[in-house]
């Protein structure tokens, strides 16, 4: 009963919520043991559909009158997002709470990429720490996941990281590589370098100056992103 109290009521922040996940299945697991488990269908948590949406007072409303939730998710982004379908299909009855409109501030923002996080690798070595090394070996494998179950949200995206000194080719050419290695055979596509001709080729507003050249890497992208790929892109 303690515990039930304690959870009830919590509230998690959309920007930071995945790490509540795992306490969310613990806290559906104990409900269902004692047969409290709350069935929340769909229909019941959102408005009927009608011609015209409901406004945010009739909205607010709505929730003023439904009494205690089990999830209160602060933050309609696309983690909060995730987080409350999340709780809602467990059986919890959650609330979602946004300021503005959703997915408007940071989610709205953001390059859409499904990546493993190349910068954590480079943490990773750079100060021997393996829980990076992890995290970035994990985040490979759910990019695989995604790429594979949602293939019409989710394609290989070619990246370019322009050169500008001649020393950070070898540097970042080792390093994307290191990528490809850890992500070994869920890599999409092998790296590779392009000369500064073909890199102004793909990229002409790019400085001419001092360009090296430029190396080229994969991770996962929508397909909004792939729509910005330029014309004679070599897949």
């Amino acid at each position: 009963m303690a515990f039930q109290k304690a959870v009830k009521g919590t509230a998690l922040i959309g920007g930071g919520a995945i790490a509540t996940v795992f306490g969310l299945s613990q806290f559906s697991q104990y409900r269902n043991k004692h047969g409290a488990l709350v069935q929340v269908q769909a229909a019941e948590a959102v408005p009927a559909r009608k011609e015209h949406l409901p406004s945010r007072e009739q909205q607010l409303q709505a929730l003023q009158s439904s009494g205690e939730f089990d999830v209160l998710v602060i933050g309609g982004g696309a983690t909060g997002c995730g987080c409350a379908l999340d709780a809602a299909t467990r059986g919890l009855k959650t609330a979602l709470l946004e300021r503005d409109d959703f997915s408007s501030g940071t989610s709205s923002r953001s390059t859409k990429l499904i990546h493993g996080g190349v910068r954590y690798l480079q943490k990773a070595i750079m100060k021997l720490d393996f829980e990076q090394y992890r995290m970035v070996k994990e985040a490979l494998e759910e990019r695989a996941h995604l790429l594979q179950s949602a293939p019409h949200l989710s394609a290989p995206l070619p990246i370019m990281l322009p050169i500008y000194k001649w020393w950070q080719l070898p540097y970042y050419w080792v390093g994307i590589k290191l990528y490809d290695l850890v992500a070994g055979s869920q890599c999409l596509k092998s790296s590779y370098v392009l000369t500064k001709s073909r890199a102004l080729e793909l990229f002409p507003m790019l400085r001419r100056d001092k360009l090296v050249g430029a190396i080229v890497y994969y991770d996962g992208g929508c397909p909004v992103c792939l729509l910005c790929a330029p014309r004679g892109w070599n897949w």
